[in-house]
């Protein structure tokens, strides 16, 4: 996801400045830009209960007309290696060209110049998961001339995580660049005992010099779309070919067997989650659903879940939000102590008003932050208090390459964060997500206060962070 949206409807990132967010970074898999005319087109079909104009054509123009809006975080992007490769090859399932390939390296190093912070791939989705390991070394090694970073919600978090991390690695080792894994987990229970694993194998990589790290989020579940239920062949050339052939018979059928099967060669996250609940719908005529599960509503029309999942991608427009429970809480702890491992909601910032009340987010929106200072440093002690700011703060922006963030020096930006540790709490659940945290006291941007005694001013100081290989800043 490129995860601007939520801000066209509400600069002033409620959720977030709560909890003592200062930056927003998009650009997961796909980012607001750059983008083809066609592109730009299939972005705006997609567009749920949030609806607003792309006026631009690159990342640049994207992030400088979020800042013209006017926002209380400041905000920065990756380039999602999506993005070329849509441009080049649309929505198909095969390797680029070496002429197309030479186009895609081009087009990224456009967006390295323009401030991209690295290349971002998310491997399990179409049309990611459609990328050769060679593609993404390629992609990566033009990022690197910038001083940028290579980070991806990696091809695997289940079955295949170990090949996975292993891609990772070839990757910066190849490259020569940065590498950071997204939303670091182990999913599915079969899995869970694969975490020792993966950090040993980047733990090793660290004291061969490779610059590994990895961001989380503090739940159980993650959340994403039906798409993670499906095959990725049946979902090439984006949403209406991916409808097209769900309402063939006969795919249709060989769906629903894959979807049944353990042994498919993509990531099934619905035989893997222990639930999946249904958070958010394009339809008006299926909002009613929100909050339900996916066997509750399989039970409610007579039909099994998989036949459900495909009838309501096809009904809704759209992936359908989801939400997933994959994870070990066990796993969780131990990864919240892990000084390589800073942290990221991998969700937009909300709101408990307005269009934000047609859907529900996963609760990392409201608490992700203010869960691991409060549940995992205060209450379960996985880590000192001075670790846990560092890891929220310098670590990230040390990762990133920002210049003058993320610390407390002269000269630098004042992005500042008051929280008081033994208040600081989250309060969204599954059930009702849309709770602010509470805990934090004051917030600066850039010098600004944007929140004094725990209540927003409605200030909007947010600036565009550009990345490493952007001179002009």
């Amino acid at each position: 996801m490129s995860g601007d949206e939520t801000l066209w409807a509400d600069g002033h990132s409620q959720s977030d400045i709560r909890q003592g967010v200062t930056l927003e970074v998009f650009g997961e898999g796909a980012s607001m830009g750059p983008l083809t005319d066609e592109v730009r087109k299939y972005a705006q079909q997609m567009q749920g209960d949030i609806k607003y104009p792309i006026t631009w054509s690159t990342l640049a123009e994207g992030l400088a007309a979020l800042q013209r809006h006017g926002v209380s975080c400041n905000v920065a992007s990756f380039m999602g290696a999506d993005n070329p490769r849509t441009m080049v090859l649309g929505f198909a399932n095969r390797a680029p060209t070496p002429a197309e390939l030479r186009k895609m390296e081009q087009i990224t190093e456009q967006a390295m110049r323009e401030g991209a912070l690295g290349v971002a791939s998310a491997l399990i989705y179409a049309p990611g998961t459609y990328a050769k390991t060679d593609e993404l070394i390629a992609l990566a090694r033009v990022a690197s001339k910038y001083n940028g970073i290579y980070i991806s919600h990696m091809r695997s978090e289940g079955d295949r995580l170990i090949e996975a991390v292993d891609e990772l690695l070839t990757i910066a080792r190849e490259a020569h660049i940065r590498a950071e894994i997204y939303h670091l987990k182990a999913s599915g229970k079969a899995n869970w005992p694969k975490l020792d694993e993966v950090i040993r194998k980047v733990e090793a990589a660290r004291e061969q010099g490779l610059a590994i790290t990895a961001d989380m989020y503090t739940y159980t579940a993650g959340a994403t779309g039906l798409d993670a239920s499906m095959p990725t062949w049946v979902q090439e050339g984006g949403y209406n070919e991916w409808v097209k052939r769900l309402k063939d018979s006969a795919i249709r059928e060989r769906v629903l067997a894959e979807m049944r099967s353990t042994t498919g060669n993509w990531e099934n996250l619905r035989i893997e989650a222990s639930k999946v609940l249904l958070v958010a719908f394009k339809n008006d005529a299926l909002k009613p659903l929100t909050g339900k599960t996916l066997d509750e509503v399989a039970a409610m029309r007579g039909k099994t879940p998989e036949e459900t999942a495909i009838d309501l991608v096809i009904e809704d427009g759209s992936r359908v939000g989801t939400v997933y429970f994959l994870m070990s809480e066990d796993n969780v702890r131990r990864e919240a102590g892990l000084p390589w491992v800073s942290f990221g909601a991998d969700e937009e910032s909300q709101a408990p008003e307005g269009v934000f009340l047609k859907s529900n987010p996963h609760p990392r929106a409201y608490g992700n932050f203010a869960r691991f200072l409060g549940k995992y440093v205060r209450d379960q002690h996985v880590t000192t208090l001075q670790d846990a700011v560092r890891r929220l703060s310098a670590l990230p922006a040390g990762n990133l390459r920002l210049r003058e963030r993320g610390q407390l020096k002269p000269g630098f930006f004042a992005d500042v964060v008051v929280f008081d540790p033994a208040k600081i709490e989250d309060h969204a659940t599954f059930e009702k997500p849309h709770q602010y945290s509470t805990g934090v006291v004051d917030v600066f941007v850039n010098g600004t206060a944007v929140m004094r005694d725990g209540e927003h001013t409605g200030a909007t100081p947010g600036r565009v962070v550009w990345g490493p290989g952007r001179k002009d800043q």
